[in-house]
């Protein structure tokens, strides 16, 4: 008799289940960038939110702004699962909150009862569409099936029930698969779906981490944005950012990590997500900028810089200039100060401070 992997015939049931319902777990700016497009498209979205943008989105709709117009879809919205009962056995969980909230939302939503028997963390696939590498590591330790996002999708939420996403002719770039590695019927169809928007090309491969690693580097200066300001062509800050990726990539090869390379990445975008300004205004900055002008008290940066840190500390690469966009970003978010209210060269001279340090220590 042959063994069969727990879960190895969930492609085929939902296969002769479809259309699959997708409940997005965080509709903040990726999250409703995505929600939207698929309930654009046809298909069954639940979004989950708190606070107010909950009440916006209960009371208002989902308004979302894209270069090709403005919409407002009037989606169910929940705060968690109990709002909806027991869950579909062919239900999707998106997750795209930020990494520091995904230990409290796989906690929320993994014990939710599944029709049929079972729950939410034994039976549905969860989609990680996140920055970094870690949150779909800590949604690992309580749902079995775990399915990784490099997520190459600007977008923008400061608004409650308002979402931007500013690229085009394609809204965004997903690439899934399996975490740790490979590929399955189940992503397929996920791509399917989101490549029938017209609006995301959704490429399934086996090293999703090679990907979501290449990311990575470029997302190191999302705090370097949300210190200083957006980046104004050559000067101190793109002169910061590259010394920023160049620790980055010295970890990555210390640890033996593979990523995509920067001509790869480019070969796989090309210009299929160029920026387009809406109604003439430029975008504002990325997911940490967005953090800090919301007034959240919390940034990724723990899981961003945080993380070539940690593989720093792990494999004895000094990382100075990434420890200290992680100290300073956690600072500005905690004691909430405003996006940009770094002067550019503060922030050169204390990481030329940080690496004398280094160096004479």
């Amino acid at each position: 008799m042959t063994a069969r992997r727990p879960g190895s015939d969930r492609g085929q049931r939902l296969c002769e289940a479809r259309p699959m319902r997708y409940i997005i777990v965080g509709a903040g700016a990726v999250g409703g960038a995505i929600g939207g497009r698929l309930a654009g498209s046809g298909h069954e979205v639940v979004l989950v939110a708190r606070g107010a943008h909950h009440a916006a989105l209960r009371d208002g709709g989902l308004r979302l702004k894209v270069p090709d117009g403005e919409f407002t879809y009037r989606l169910p919205t929940v705060e968690g699962p109990d709002e909806l009962g027991e869950l579909r056995p062919d239900d999707v969980l998106v997750l795209a909150v930020k990494t520091q909230d995904t230990v409290a939302a796989v906690q929320t939503w993994g014990p939710a009862p599944v029709a049929g028997g079972g729950t939410a963390a034994e039976r549905l696939p969860l989609f990680c569409a996140q920055n970094g590498v870690e949150g779909q590591r800590l949604a690992l330790r309580v749902f079995r099936h775990v399915y990784g996002v490099c997520v190459w999708l600007p977008a923008t939420f400061l608004e409650p029930g308002a979402v931007r996403a500013d690229c085009g002719p394609l809204t965004g770039i997903l690439h899934l698969g399996r975490f740790p590695h490979g590929t399955d019927e189940t992503a397929r169809l996920v791509a399917a779906d989101l490549e029938k928007t017209r609006f995301f090309e959704a490429p399934v491969v086996p090293d999703v981490t090679r990907w979501q690693y290449a990311k990575l580097l470029t997302n190191l200066s999302n705090t370097l944005q949300a210190l200083t300001g957006p980046d104004q062509g050559p000067g101190p800050r793109a002169a910061l950012r590259e010394r920023l990726r160049a620790e980055g990539e010295a970890v990555l090869d210390a640890a033996g990590i593979a990523y995509a390379s920067v001509e790869e990445q480019k070969a796989a975008r090309g210009h299929k997500v160029d920026l387009v300004p809406l109604d003439g205004a430029p975008r504002g900055g990325g997911s940490s900028w967005q953090s800090l002008s919301r007034g959240t008290g919390t940034i990724e940066a723990d899981y961003l810089n945080g993380e070539i840190a940690l593989l720093g500390r792990l494999h004895g690469v000094p990382t100075p200039l990434n420890d200290l966009l992680q100290h300073l970003g956690n600072t500005f978010a905690r004691e909430r100060r405003a996006p940009g209210s770094m002067p550019v060269e503060e922030l050169v001279r204390l990481a030329d401070d940080a690496v004398a340090f280094v160096q004479e220590s």
